[in-house]
This record gives C-alpha cells, sequence and structure tokens, in this order.
C-alpha cells in the first residue's frame, strides 16, 4: 500500500474512490458525521435527477445523516459534462469552505477526480446549436463512419480515441466545429486544479473481485425490489434523444428491452448485472493504472485509516 508523506497542514478534503457497490456512499457518510464534512458527488450517473434507485444514489435517509451536494441536480435531458461537474465542484468547494467543513468527494468517475487534481483543457461552451446540428448529422450514422468522419478533421484526436466510441467522437466533433481547433489541442492545455493532491487524504476501496461481484448481483436485485424497473418505465415515457447519457445508466439498457417486450425481466436482470460487474472491472483497471499514488483500503477498515490524518 502506497502512503503520501504526511502534511504538517491538514487535509484541504478527502477523496474517496473505488468500484462501484463497494461502499463508497456509506464510507462517505460516515466520515462526514465524524467529522462534520459534507458529502459531494464524484460519479457521472448520479448527478442525475433520473434513476436515484438504479444509480445507487442516497435516498432520504442517508440525505438526513449529513449535507449532500451534486446530487441529484441534472435533468436526464442536458448534455451534462466533465467541465460542467469542475464548475459545479468548485461551488460546492467553495461553499464548504464558506462555513468552515470538510468536503469529502466521493464516486466512481476516475476522470471527474482527474480534473480536480489536475485540472482541465479551457475548452470553451459549445454553443446549443452548433451542438445540436453534430448531433442531427450523427442521427442513424454508425461510430465508425462518425470517426472516419472525425479523422479528415482531427486526425490526431481520431487516432487517440476507439472508433466504437461514439459519445466522445461526437463530443470532438462539436468541438472542432466550434472552436476551429482539434480537440488534442485543446487537451494539451489544462487550467488551475481545484485541489492540490498533497493537501488531500485519496482513497480508493480495495476489495476481493468475487465477492464485488456478489455484492453488485446483490445490490441489483436489492434495486428491483425497490422499484427500478418503475424508475426506468418513468424515463422511457419521457422518449429523450438517444444519446442522452441517463440512458446508458447500468441495467437501464436491459430493463428497457424487457419493458419493450424483447427480453423476460430474468433475463434483463442478469444482464444488468453482468453490464455492472464489466463496469467495476474497468473502474478497477482504470483506478490500479491512472491512480497508482492514492492509498488502498478496504471498506471495513478504511474510516479508522482516514481519521487520523485529518486529527
Amino acid at each position: 500500500m502506497h502512503t503520501d508523506p504526511v502534511c504538517s497542514a491538514k487535509p484541504d478534503a478527502v477523496l474517496i474512490a473505488g468500484p462501484t457497490a463497494s461502499g463508497k456512499s456509506a464510507l462517505a457518510i460516515a466520515l462526514a458525521e465524524k467529522t462534520g464534512g459534507l458529502v459531494i458527488n464524484a460519479d457521472s450517473m448520479q448527478v442525475y435527477g433520473d434513476l436515484r434507485i438504479l444509480t445507487a444514489r442516497p435516498g432520504p435517509e442517508d440525505e438526513a445523516r449529513c449535507t449532500h451536494l451534486l446530487f441529484g441536480h441534472v435533468d436526464g435531458d442536458s448534455a451534462y459534462s466533465v467541465g460542467r461537474w469542475v464548475e459545479d465542484a468548485a461551488s460546492a468547494l467553495a461553499a464548504a469552505r464558506s462555513v468552515g467543513r470538510l468536503p469529502i468527494f466521493v464516486g466512481g468517475t476516475g476522470l471527474y477526480f482527474r480534473a480536480l487534481l489536475t485540472g482541465l483543457s479551457p475548452i470553451p461552451p459549445i454553443p446549443d446549436d452548433v451542438r445540436a446540428r453534430i448531433r442531427q448529422d450523427a442521427e442513424g450514422e454508425t461510430p465508425q463512419v462518425l470517426h472516419a468522419r472525425l479523422a479528415t478533421r482531427d486526425p490526431l484526436t481520431a487516432f487517440a480515441l476507439r472508433p466504437t466510441d461514439r459519445q466522445r467522437i461526437v463530443r470532438a466533433l462539436e468541438v472542432v466545429e466550434a472552436t476551429g481547433r482539434p480537440l488534442a489541442e485543446w487537451q494539451a492545455k489544462s487550467g488551475a486544479p481545484l485541489l492540490e493532491a498533497q493537501r488531500t487524504v485519496r482513497i480508493v476501496l480495495d476489495m476481493d473481485r468475487e465477492v464485488l461481484r456478489e455484492r453488485i448481483d446483490r445490490r441489483f436485485e436489492d434495486m428491483m425490489a425497490a422499484g427500478a424497473l418503475r424508475e426506468v418505465e418513468a424515463l422511457a415515457r419521457r422518449r429523450l434523444p438517444s444519446d442522452r447519457t441517463i440512458l446508458k445508466a447500468h441495467g437501464a439498457p436491459a430493463l428497457t428491452r424487457h419493458l419493450d417486450g424483447e427480453l423476460s425481466l430474468a433475463e434483463a436482470i442478469a444482464e444488468g448485472q453482468a453490464d455492472t460487474r464489466r463496469y467495476a472491472k474497468r473502474q478497477q483497471t482504470w483506478f490500479r493504472h491512472q491512480m497508482p499514488d492514492w492509498e488502498r483500503h478496504p471498506p471495513e477498515t478504511a474510516l479508522s485509516a482516514i481519521l487520523p490524518r485529518l486529527a
């Protein structure tokens, strides 16, 4: 386990990352109760107001135990981005500091944590008319066709993207159309980070893969019992554009196919569980390669490892 040298100054924030279903939220809430801190979301799905149950967003009882910020504050029809999250996180951080409370960032989105600690490329906002035009042009096209289109305008970015990564390809097309400059050129620059890494406590929750798989499967069943299918049905009635991020929430595509009569409920649950397990594996790989200097702790000992660092 890697441990940073202890700074003489009290940490400015605690950052808790980990794969889905690893117990991040429970740890963050327990830490907030012990320290009087507040919990700030760093998960790209839990920002949305839709699908509280299916995205494992903290429930009303959790929110009553301590202050939660940036959870469920975005409508599912919005094109939310890392850049917008950084802006929101800056406001949440300022709010925490203004009342002298410890900010506890928690989530499973590695790009959010990276932006928090290293800054973000200063890409200008994409005008709504440009975004609408690019997405309309992309409607019905395969990712491979869009990737080829990007390669003619921004070959460097296209080279770095998988030809199947439709969302990022469309984003790159939007940037080059709106700014006249390739996304790769913007990404070569970065703004000031919101936090200095050495002034934070950074934890990745680490647990046995088989135990995590069992927790994922059991939690999905609990979500179904709590009304996840009704959530997906309500979301489907909104008829959002197919590129909206919330529609890709783990389990949502399979449950939507069940509602459309394409899968039995048992098949949809099994597919949702498998999709979530694959995502957790990708998260663990990302944390291992992109966060090698973060401390690793199992969920059951993480709180006792963090508290002495804050004394």
